[in-house]
Order: C-alpha cells, then sequence, then structure tokens
C-alpha cells in the first residue's frame, strides 16, 4: 500500500474520519451512562454510520479466533483495546474506550476515544488527561524532518514522567487506502531512528496508556486486549495526514 497518497485521498479520508468525529462529539455521549450494555452502545454506534452511508469497518477483520463479530471495539476499565461488545453492563466511575473504524467510497477512518462514566477516580482522571495530552504531543512531533522514533520518543517520554506506562505490543498506523498499512508506529522509541516522516502521510496515532506495567494479555475470546495487572487502561487516537510540513487532524469534527 502507498505510504504517500494525494490531497484528493486525503479528502476522501477526512470525510470517513469525520463520522467518527461525529460519533464521538454529538451521537453516543448522551447514551453512555450508567445502565447501558456494550452490545447496545455498538447498535447505536452501527446503525449511524450505516445511516451515513458508510461500512463500519472493524467488521469482519480476521483475527487468530475468527473475524471481529461488532462495529466498534469496546474496552472498559481494565480491557486495553479490542474488546467485544457483548452483555457487561456499564457503571458509574468505569472508563470506556471506543475505537471505530469507518470505510466511505473505499477510504478508511479510525479514530479512539476513552470516555469516563458518571464520576471517576482521581487516578482514571489523571489517566485520561495524560493520555490525550500524549497523543496531542505525538502528534506535534510528527512533522516533516522527523522520524517515527522521534515521535514514539516524546509519547513515551510524557507518559512516564507522568508515572505511567505505554503498551509495547500494539502501535499505531499508517491508514487511508485500508485499515493497517505501513508504517508501523510504536508509541516508545528513539530519537532519531525509524521511518521518515513526509507529506502525503496519513497516520493514525494512537497512545494506548497503562496505570501499572505495560504488559498486556489477550482474553480467551481471541479478540479483548487486557492489562497483564488488571488496572485501568486508556486509548486515544487521531488520524492524521502530513501537509505542509505538520500533521492536520482528519477526526476532528469541523
Amino acid at each position: 500500500m502507498r505510504l504517500i497518497k494525494t490531497l484528493d485521498e486525503i479528502k476522501g479520508i477526512k470525510k470517513a474520519n469525520q463520522i467518527i468525529a461525529k460519533i464521538y462529539t454529538d451521537i453516543i455521549p448522551p447514551y453512555l451512562k450508567a445502565g447501558i450494555t456494550t452490545r447496545e452502545i455498538d447498535k447505536i454506534i452501527d446503525d449511524y454510520i450505516r445511516s451515513c452511508g458508510a461500512r463500519p469497518a472493524c467488521i469482519g477483520v480476521e483475527g487468530f479466533y475468527g473475524p471481529f463479530p461488532s462495529a466498534t471495539c469496546i474496552s472498559v476499565n481494565e480491557e486495553v483495546v479490542h474488546g467485544v461488545p457483548g452483555d457487561r453492563v456499564i457503571k458509574d466511575g468505569d472508563i470506556v474506550s471506543l475505537d471505530i473504524v469507518t470505510e466511505l467510497n473505499g477510504y478508511y477512518g479510525d479514530s479512539a476515544k476513552t470516555f469516563a462514566i458518571g464520576e471517576i477516580d482521581e487516578e482514571s482522571k489523571k489517566l485520561l488527561e495524560v493520555t490525550e495530552k500524549s497523543r496531542e504531543i505525538g502528534i506535534e512531533a510528527a512533522v516533516v524532518g522527523n522520524r517515527l522514533g522521534d515521535l514514539g520518543h516524546a509519547i513515551q517520554s510524557y507518559v512516564e514522567k507522568n508515572g505511567f506506562s505505554v503498551v509495547r505490543d500494539f502501535a499505531g498506523h499508517g491508514v487511508g487506502l485500508d485499515l493497517h498499512e505501513e508504517p508501523m508506529i510504536p508509541n516508545y522509541g528513539r530519537k532519531g531512528r525509524g521511518l521518515k516522516i513526509e507529506n502525503g502521510m496519513v497516520l493514525a496515532i494512537e497512545p494506548m496508556v497503562n496505570v501499572g506495567t505495560y504488559k498486556v494479555a489477550i482474553m480467551p475470546d481471541g479478540w479483548t486486549v487486557v492489562t497483564r495487572d488488571g488496572k485501568r487502561s486508556a486509548h486515544f487516537e487521531h488520524s492524521v495526514a502530513i501537509i505542509d510540513g505538520k500533521a492536520v487532524v482528519l477526526s476532528e469534527l469541523d
């Protein structure tokens, strides 16, 4: 898959991302309350994506134990990523990570956000703040002339300075003409290492940050990733395009 996209392709990728931005900003927040199940959340998101003429592109993604069954990856508390929606009931004090992929006219959008349900504890508040800020720091480092190691180093340094850890086993990636494209974008690294960032790249920058150890495990469903120590995890992701030397966020609502 091509690393460099045309401006017309970037416009198409942005349209796919705008659907997700609308979900996070307007569509889903009123429903994210204690008592709703993760399956019900997924149904609302699935229906909205289809109403926009797009396809929920997580459905059918192949894994070790078969295709992913749902429109949304929904990960709660100690779940890091790829949580499978089901009968789990959301409670006050939970943190809920949504990761949505859309495909519209052959272009892919990808974005994730962790939401607080009701009043959450101070450690969880800090976790969400640090994770979201680390994503912004990564985006700021995504400039022409830097390398992917510079981006990962910036994220890792900020997260660890704040007493948390970045997940090593999963990473950001290229996106746009397919869901997962090259390059892989670790949220850790060494300055001056890795691929050079160029104009026309479209990157999914997505730190996954844990309260405790960075080590994770996969649940028996073959999809849901959890922290090894059972402590909480947060996930924030934007799709960005490198235009005129710097990152332009495609997955924020215009």
